[in-house]
């Protein structure tokens, strides 16, 4: 059994392991560990899911970073998904066995929220947003890319887990300069952030600020990561 996780980001990407994986290919980590980093947003997912089950994967696990919609995730929070609603409200159902025992596993050692995880084509900005998306969909959080790869899964029947911690919270508003940075995948240019703070220096307490909450998020990532072993290792298979 091959476990596969499809990581969007090289900063989420170095929470699983330091080995160098080039944008849309994937590599073992360990026996029966394959990680593919995708880049951001769902066609990048669906393209590194559809790798992984290519190259073997049985169960797929979106791995990285969330933006709260419900005012109680804090960072660095684990939002662990039993529920998705894609942008179209249909739900995708979570296995359920894979879902508690990975609750029961990690609940010692990190704060966990269940619920459902929405997704977003691009970045959230505004708190705005966030609260109308959680109106709408009564989703705890929502990030780019776990629904693709949970569609990819389903396609196959194959288990599917969500691991996502919270980086921005519910009432919080990006700061302008993550969208000015943005290319149109999601991906952060750094040359265009530099800029954008040379240019708009107000904008610098704001990106600290965020900063400290992605490293609260790693920070979860990294002890979830050390529970991984047992957590792709669940006893029973079946939903």
């Amino acid at each position: 059994m091959i476990t596969g996780i499809v990581v969007a980001l090289p900063e989420e990407l170095t929470t699983l392991t330091s080995k160098r994986i080039d944008k849309g290919h994937c590599v073992f980590i360990a026996d029966k560990l394959l990680v593919a980093y995708s880049g951001a947003g769902a066609k990048n997912a669906t393209a590194a899911a559809e790798l992984l089950i290519n190259k073997g994967a049985t169960q797929l696990i979106s791995w990285g970073c969330a933006a709260a919609l419900d005012a109680s995730l804090k960072p660095g929070d684990l939002a662990l998904a039993d529920n998705l609603i894609d942008v179209d409200d249909t739900e995708i159902a979570i296995n359920s066995n894979w879902h508690e025992y990975a609750n029961n596993l990690l609940a010692p050692y990190i704060k966990i929220h269940t619920g459902s995880l929405t997704q977003s084509a691009n970045i959230i900005s505004s708190s705005k947003e966030k609260l109308h998306l959680q109106i709408i969909t009564e989703a705890i959080a929502l990030d780019m890319e776990s629904i693709a790869v949970a569609k990819a899964a389903t396609k196959k029947n194959l288990p599917f887990l969500a691991i996502r911690a919270i980086v921005d919270p519910a009432d919080m508003d990006m700061p302008r300069a993550v969208s000015y940075a943005a290319n149109a995948e999601g991906d952060i240019i750094l040359s265009r952030l530099l800029l954008f703070i040379a240019l708009h220096p107000a904008e610098l307490p704001g990106l600290i600020r965020l900063g400290l909450y992605f490293n609260a998020a790693k920070s979860t990532l990294k002890r979830v990561a050390k529970q991984l072993d047992a957590l792709i290792h669940f006893p029973n298979m079946t939903q």
